[in-house]
């Protein structure tokens, strides 16, 4: 295996000092035309490459943020990190990502060891709090109504409120039998639990609630139990978007039709659901704006500014689209 070049190496060919090798390799300092020129050519010549970790010791600077995803599967993520990225690279600052469903607690030490300035966590984070206590670093949390970190400020969408909207666009329709498929045990899950059967116990309607949890496959084996009585509901508000697709499937698997004979919604408004042959009813929670604000809050404490245990709550809004309709008695 061929020897990693170093800095003396570009040094040496170059015929100047390490210190004015560095300097003309970061641009900063005094060095003459002439060095800087041949400091360059040199690390051309040789395929050099900066060690970004050395370079951020000596500067006590990495210009790095670790994003940790709790699931990089579920397709919210894809406008929250967008809005995090655009953010983060305004401030000068640069994401590294990384999968709290693949590697668990470990994933916080390592950021740590690469002296991320800061970290993102999106999502709620299964068991994260042990390995969140005691971190040096400030911590922003996206889409998760409750800090995993000591002192964690929190950017998220009042889910309480946007399960509430669709209860009363269900409503609007006509439907007086709904049910919810819920997540047990999560943040959000909680959350959008408690605003579907608030807002259908004050407009009188029959109602219930029914485990199931965030993925497709959990909304399509509660979805087809629940579709497959014989007094089902004539309209299902899932937890999210992918369990939400789920009952799609499940429907369809048990020759229903969304609308016709079941209405549909579900949550986070994802590219899937917006999508034409899809349609779902749901509610955007605004995830790119919490990824923005998520970033701004962070560059702020990197930056020496307030903000740590600052709660954003943003406004969700309803998109109505052709998965609900009124039921099949009101048409």
């Amino acid at each position: 295996m061929a020897k990693p070049v170093t800095i003396l190496d570009v040094a040496a060919l170059a015929g100047v000092s390490k210190s004015a090798a560095s300097l003309a390799l970061r641009g900063t300092g005094y060095v003459n035309e002439a060095k800087r020129r041949a400091v360059l050519d040199a690390a051309a010549e040789l395929g050099y490459r900066p060690n970004a970790a050395a370079r951020a010791l000596g500067a006590r600077r990495s210009g790095i943020v670790g994003l940790i995803l709790d699931d990089l599967r579920n397709p919210w993520f894809v406008p929250a990190v967008e809005g995090l990225s655009d953010g983060l690279h305004s401030a000068g600052l640069r994401p590294l990502l990384g999968d709290w469903r693949l590697e668990g607690a470990p994933l916080v030490e390592r950021f740590l060891e690469l002296r991320v300035e800061g970290i993102v966590l999106v999502g709620t984070l299964d068991g994260a709090e042990a390995a969140l206590t005691g971190i040096a670093a400030p911590v922003v949390q996206v889409g998760s109504p409750q800090a995993q970190a000591p002192g964690a400020a929190v950017v998220t969408n009042d889910d309480a409120e946007g399960a509430r909207r669709v209860v009363r666009h269900l409503a609007a329709l006509g439907h007086r039998r709904v049910a919810h498929l819920g997540a047990p045990g999560t943040a959000v899950g909680d959350a959008r639990r408690v605003g579907f059967e608030d807002e259908s116990r004050r407009l009188g309607l029959e109602h219930r609630t029914v485990g199931a949890g965030l993925t497709e496959e959990a909304g399509y084996r509660a979805g087809r139990a629940l579709l497959a009585e014989t007094d089902r509901p004539t309209a299902v508000f899932a937890v999210n978007d992918m369990a939400a697709l789920g009952v799609l499937s499940a429907a369809g698997d048990l020759g229903l039709s969304v609308p016709a004979d079941v209405s549909l919604a579900g949550y986070d408004d994802t590219p899937t659901a917006r999508l034409r042959a899809v349609g779902l009813t749901s509610v955007d929670n605004a995830s790119g704006e919490a990824g923005r604000v998520a970033a701004q809050l962070l560059a702020d404490q990197i930056a020496g500014a307030a903000g740590a245990g600052v709660a954003v709550l943003l406004a969700p809004e309803l998109k109505a689209r052709s998965s609900t309709a009124p039921p099949p008695a009101a048409r």
